[in-house]
């Protein structure tokens, strides 16, 4: 069975709208729908879980879940202070029947079929998988000065986006060695990087883009105008 959890517990601070960006409208629905059917059309999910935060319970429920017959999402769950508090919480309610777990940012509503299948494929030959692209640009590493310490070579280095997949035991136990041990990460990727287990890259999609700023609204917007029009 595989469960994918749906990130929406942020504040979306730096969008500057006064509101859970995850609410916004693209292309006539809110980016969080966008995001949970993209999940809900694939066969190889059988259910979502969405994180939100505990105020907007009702909001996500009556505008969101009922409203585009999501019935592939079996709870929405409170979120936590930190990013990878938000998924654990999210972990504490999947179905008992769970192998695969997915984590996705419901700020990437542009993910598609093919990255989803593409991640949970992988986990055949492995037990952990993040998606991403190779960077387009050279990258600099520099110091608190700013002076450049050392220039990565470009094939070694990659966007890392979501969804990330892993074999539920495994990523339990790295959350739960995270909270022992008192380790805060940015993803859930570094958590199990720091139990000493591979993380596989595999392809996502250039525009596979995590709406952080206005720009990134404008820019969604775009790709979806460009998908309407030309890949019909």
């Amino acid at each position: 069975m595989n469960t994918a959890i749906i990130l929406a517990a942020g504040r979306g601070t730096r969008m500057n709208a006064g509101r859970n960006k995850q609410y916004l409208i693209l292309k006539n629905k809110p980016i969080l729908a966008h995001s949970i059917g993209i999940f809900q059309k694939c066969n190889l999910i059988d259910e979502i879980i969405v994180v939100i935060n505990q105020d907007e319970e009702a909001n996500c429920r009556i505008n969101v879940i009922e409203k585009y017959q999501f019935n592939k999402v079996k709870k929405l769950v409170p979120g936590g202070d930190e990013r990878q508090h938000s998924v654990y919480n999210g972990l504490m309610h999947v179905n008992s029947e769970c192998d695969i777990v997915l984590v996705h940012d419901g700020a990437r509503p542009l993910v598609t079929h093919d990255v989803i299948e593409r991640c949970i494929n992988e986990l055949r030959s492995c037990e952990a998988v993040s998606c991403g692209m190779p960077i387009k640009d050279t990258v600099k590493i520099i110091d608190e000065n700013r002076n450049v310490r050392v220039t990565p070579m470009r094939d070694s280095v990659w966007i890392t986006q979501t969804p990330q997949a892993f074999k539920l035991e495994i990523l339990l136990k790295a959350h739960n060695h995270a909270l022992e041990e008192k380790i805060i990460c940015t993803d859930d990727a570094m958590l199990v990087e720091q139990l000493g287990i591979n993380v596989r890259m595999v392809e996502g999609d250039y525009e596979n883009i995590k709406i952080t700023t206005p720009d990134d609204l404008i820019m969604a917007e775009s790709i979806l105008n460009y998908k309407r029009k030309f890949r019909k």
